[in-house]
């Protein structure tokens, strides 16, 4: 049983002795667009009301803060080991250098539910916005068509969320050059929608709505970190892209560092307003940020905003469905999944077949499942994966193959630590359902790499 814990060598992989490559088209720019585009969007749309109304209040603000820290840490590891090792498959390759085959496909098969759950709840919830903002036209959807197979409720099938999954895959197997230039016109969109809100909501905030600041306690600002970490969900992606960055010993850490600040902003000034304009106890809506504007009577901006939801939703769909199909191609690569998800079309130089499959299948449950009840499962993949990066770094550094140069963790070891437990912290946060729900899955995935992943991985060879 020892060789399930085999490990990748650094060197191999940074002589490219991997196979196949990706073209290296994207910039440190791209790189902050395609953050800010897998970052904003249904978190800056919904949980600023929905979280402070029933767990923090007006201190949102502070569990923002707390998120932001955690993730900050996270992603200064994920910095350093993206541009020491800038190859395709984010946390589930560092896993493979660290720790071994196992332990790589672990935190592959959590990230996959990660990217496919988070891009079919997103698509889900666009259905939602696009129908609400289609019936503002007097444009009607039949009901049949836009919601969850539930028979008893009349709906059958989600038409909008299979449609945009597709649409989107589509322009993702056409090439990443040309996705990462709509992400860049999407994500200008949405941030100027969420700038435009900034602008004219500041006329109307009331600082009294601030009081009390924190109404649930210290212990309730915890709990909504715990919720609106959600909203930071999507800056690991970035790292799948690194072995398409031009430089990305200076471009990966820019792009990761960088997506983080700029949403963080944003999510505390727009947290900061909403609760200003409107008391904490009114914000439980699923439309917070177009409901507090139609509050003080302009209607025309928060049709604005919730076209720019729309957008904003579109944008950490394509992110998603990006980072599961790049991890995918990777696990694929090493021989733990069939060959025919590491094809690169020779036109496009991206993984269509691969695209096209994970597409298909997160359309499917975007479609079909309603997802809330698994929302919590996100979270649980993506901290697992922090924690295995975070605790990684310590390792990496005493690799001697490691070229100099490249980002460091500053205060080394420290802030690997903190960022290991202050994971762990929010992970003991997740109901015994999430639990349960995740252990199903990874006895799934223990079950396939046995059968298949552990015979045909090239590490054999």
């Amino acid at each position: 049983m020892s060789n399930i814990f085999r490990k990748k060598q650094i060197g191999d992989l940074l002589k490219r002795k991997e196979g196949i490559q990706l073209k290296q088209t994207l910039g440190a720019f791209d790189l902050i667009m395609l953050g800010v585009g897998a970052i904003v969007g249904t978190g800056i749309f919904i949980l600023p009301g929905t979280v402070s109304a029933t767990h923090s209040g007006p201190a949102i603000v502070i569990s923002f803060i707390i998120a932001a820290f955690v993730c900050a840490l996270a992603g200064m590891c994920y910095s350093e080991f993206s541009s020491a090792i800038p190859v395709t498959g984010s946390a589930y390759t560092y896993g493979y250098i660290v720790f071994g085959e196992i332990i790589a496909w672990l935190v592959g098969w959590a990230l996959v539910l990660e990217y496919g759950l988070a891009a079919a709840s997103v698509a889900t919830g666009w259905s939602s916005y696009l129908v609400s903002l289609l019936e503002g036209l007097n444009i009607t959807i039949p009901q049949s068509l836009s919601g969850p197979f539930n028979p008893s409720g009349g709906t059958y099938i989600n038409l909008p969320a299979i449609l945009i999954v597709l649409a989107i895959s589509y322009l993702l197997s056409r090439g990443m050059q040309e996705s990462a230039k709509i992400n860049k016109i999407m994500v200008f969109v949405k941030v100027g929608v969420i700038v435009l809100f900034i602008v004219v909501g500041v006329f109307y905030v009331k600082p009294d709505n601030w009081q009390p600041f924190m109404p649930f306690g210290f212990d309730g600002v915890l709990a909504g970190a715990a919720l609106v970490f959600f909203a930071f969900l999507g800056f690991d992606a970035v790292s799948s892209a690194a072995e398409e960055v031009k430089n990305p010993q200076r471009n990966l850490p820019i792009g990761i560092i960088g997506s983080l600040l700029v949403c963080t902003l944003l999510y505390i000034i727009v947290s900061l307003v909403m609760t200003g304009i409107a008391p904490y106890t009114d914000l439980n809506v699923s439309n917070p940020v177009s409901f507090v504007i139609q509050l003080v009577g302009q209607d025309w901006i928060a049709g604005v905003i919730s076209l720019g939801a729309v957008t904003g939703m579109m944008t950490v769909i394509l992110v998603m469905l990006y980072g599961g199909s790049r991890l995918l191609f990777a696990i694929a690569r090493d021989g733990l999944l069939p060959k025919i998800l590491y094809k690169v079309n020779p036109k496009y130089q991206t993984p269509v077949l691969n695209t096209w499959i994970f597409g298909i299948a997160v359309a499917f449950f975007a479609g079909i499942i309603p997802l809330n009840k698994l929302a919590e499962l996100v979270n649980m993949g993506t901290l697992l994966a922090f924690m295995i990066v975070s605790i990684g770094v310590i390792f990496l550094r005493k690799n001697k193959e490691i070229p100099a140069g490249g980002f460091k963790v500053p205060l080394f070891p420290v802030l690997p630590i903190v960022s290991f437990f202050a994971c762990l912290f929010l992970i003991s946060q997740l109901s015994i359902h999430t639990w349960i729900a995740c252990g199903i899955w990874f006895l799934v995935g223990i079950i396939l790499y046995l059968i298949y992943g552990r015979g045909h991985s090239k590490l054999n060879h």
